[in-house]
């Protein structure tokens, strides 16, 4: 079939220019005037219109025939076509009568898709309307094949019916002289030659011509393989050459596409535009995204810089908790309560470090507590504000009101949790009872000591009394009360000691203990924010699905524009 190469370009510009509409659809572009008229596509598809005039029994349904290589129209050595008849595409296949003068003819053909076929009645016909009805068709066709016969080219009604073509119809203009079969070559020869003179002097140029013979093509194609000498000598090979040359290399038709590619390129620099205006508000947002963490950060650094006050506080309350364990250190010291130890075991070493870090774990929570809540009460006021910023900039609500509450009580409880974890650690890091336990263990010996002697000399002077000795017990209870007495001076003077020496090493690690806790601070503030900052992954959610809906249209977008790329060098 001729004309391939062009409706091969033209149904890829058509299926560029559907896609580059939906693709705006897609993604929102509005096209403006770039894409007029509307329904470009639909005209791009429009087929090509072949109007055969000519006498009545000139061989017009013949030609068609011939050229399309199927019996469509039908043949009669009697004038057979008394109407107009149309011949387009449909499935499935019917006949409508529009009119008394207009029939169509629907075929399952897939040619007619690019071709439509109008089949006049004839120059000559006496019928009335057909005239008028033909020029409606004439003035739409892309090409107007006016049949002679080869027994008459002179033909007056044929040659008026050209006279009267409007000047811009003339180069849509083909004359062609069927049944040359039945004429020699050389008649074929003058008989054209009189021809181009005729058109010379009736139209001032000379149109196209061609000497054909329908029924020999006919025959040609009613052969499997076709009868190539046959087709050869019906001359059609050179109508069909002319025919397919007219469709590839017409400026008309290739203006046409042209401006319908030129239309598709302006509507597809706006759906660029489009898509490059979302590309730079994905990046917009992801800037957006950011600024928004790199404020989370700006309040921990904040909290951060606030460290030193806070371990300033956190030694006040070590230096404040360790007079209190050492005030009841000193009671648990007493001479009577070391006595009684002596007999019962001593565990004031393990006691006293137990309660001062049960007191300081106490204290330090409450410390972390009052920072903890300081730092939700930032978080919570700049989620507010983060909000409706979000609503503005990235028309997102996020809706979480509750969430981000939960969110921040569970990491002010795990703030507290770790800062009170680590107060214990750091109380165990200094091992207070590694000094502790031996001086007690000395002042519990020197007391055992002591007591020992007092109740030796106090059993002697019993049993002195009892034997009957009169001076013994005297002499052994004041013995043994001297022995009781120096017990008592060593507990009072062993319990200052001991205190003075424990209260000193506490307010020497007091610093050491305080630093300890920086680490664990930073590091707790750091989960803190942590948790703030994962309540954005609704936002981080959104920015992804923005980026990951625009990587398919950026590659669409690519493909069609290397389609028009490539139909732009055909054209």
């Amino acid at each position: 079939m001729f004309g391939e190469r062009y409706f091969a370009t033209r149904e890829r510009l058509s299926n560029v220019m559907r896609g580059i509409a939906e693709f705006a659809a897609i993604t929102g572009t509005d096209l403006g005037e770039c894409w007029t008229p509307s329904d470009m596509p639909r005209t791009l598809d429009s087929p090509f219109l072949f109007v055969v005039c000519g006498e009545v029994n000139a061989g017009k349904s013949t030609l068609l025939n011939g050229l399309f290589g199927h019996d469509l129209c039908p043949v009669n050595v009697l004038p057979e076509t008394r109407r107009i008849h149309w011949y387009g595409y449909g499935n499935p296949a019917r006949d409508e009568e529009i009119n008394p003068l207009f029939d169509t003819h629907y075929q399952p053909l897939e040619w007619l898709r690019d071709f439509n076929l109008v089949d006049t009645p004839g120059t000559n016909s006496t019928v009335l309307g057909h005239q008028q009805m033909s020029a409606s068709f004439l003035a739409a066709a892309d090409l107007l094949l006016f049949v002679f016969p080869i027994s008459n080219p002179w033909g007056a009604a044929t040659w008026d019916a050209i006279a009267q073509l409007p000047a811009t119809a003339l180069n849509r203009l083909v004359l062609v002289i069927q049944q040359s079969d039945q004429r020699e070559a050389v008649d074929i020869e003058v008989i054209l030659g009189h021809m181009a003179d005729l058109a010379m002097k009736r139209l001032g140029h000379t149109p196209p011509l061609f000497a054909v013979s329908g029924k020999l093509a006919c025959d040609a194609m009613r052969v499997t393989p076709t009868a190539r000498n046959l087709w050869q000598a019906s001359g059609f090979p050179a109508l069909h050459a002319f025919i397919a040359r007219t469709i590839d290399h017409s400026p008309k038709h290739r203006a046409f596409l042209e401006s319908c590619r030129n239309q598709a390129a302006a509507a597809l620099r706006t759906v660029e535009d489009r898509i490059e205006e979302q590309s730079r508000s994905i990046q917009a947002h992801g800037r957006f995204l950011e600024t928004l963490e790199a404020e989370i950060e700006a309040i921990r650094e904040q909290f951060i810089t606030r460290l030193p006050n806070h371990l300033t506080g956190v030694a006040e309350v070590f230096e404040s908790e360790g007079i209190h364990v050492t005030q009841r250190l000193r009671r648990s010291l007493s001479a009577t309560l070391s006595f009684l130890r002596l007999f019962t075991g001593d565990r004031t070493g393990p006691t006293t470090e137990a309660v001062f870090i049960e007191r300081l774990q106490s204290a330090v929570e409450a410390v972390a507590e009052k920072d903890g809540s300081a730092v939700a009460d930032a978080c919570h006021a700049h989620w507010l504000d983060l909000g409706a910023r979000v609503k503005s900039t990235m028309g997102l609500d996020l809706h979480v009101s509750d969430l981000i509450d939960a969110t921040l009580a569970d990491a002010r409880n795990r703030f507290i949790q770790r800062l009170g974890h680590a107060a214990r650690l750091g109380i165990g890091y200094l091992k207070v009872r590694n000094q502790l336990d031996p001086e007690l263990r000395r002042r519990n010996r020197a007391l055992k000591s002591f007591i020992f002697m007092t109740l030796f000399f106090t059993m002697a002077g019993a049993i002195s009394g009892a034997l009957g000795v009169p001076w013994a017990p005297g002499i052994l209870c004041a013995l043994a009360a001297l022995f009781l007495t120096g017990a008592i001076l060593v507990a009072w003077v062993t319990r200052a000691a001991i205190v003075r020496d424990f209260q000193h090493r506490l307010r020497n690690t007091c610093g050491t203990f305080a630093s300890t806790l920086h680490a664990d601070y930073e590091e707790a503030l750091r989960i803190v924010f942590r948790d703030y900052a994962s309540s954005l992954t609704s936002v981080r959610t959104h920015l992804a699905r923005e980026k990951l809906a625009i990587e398919p249209s950026l590659r669409r977008w690519q493909e069609l524009f290397l389609t028009l790329k490539a139909i732009e060098q055909e054209l």
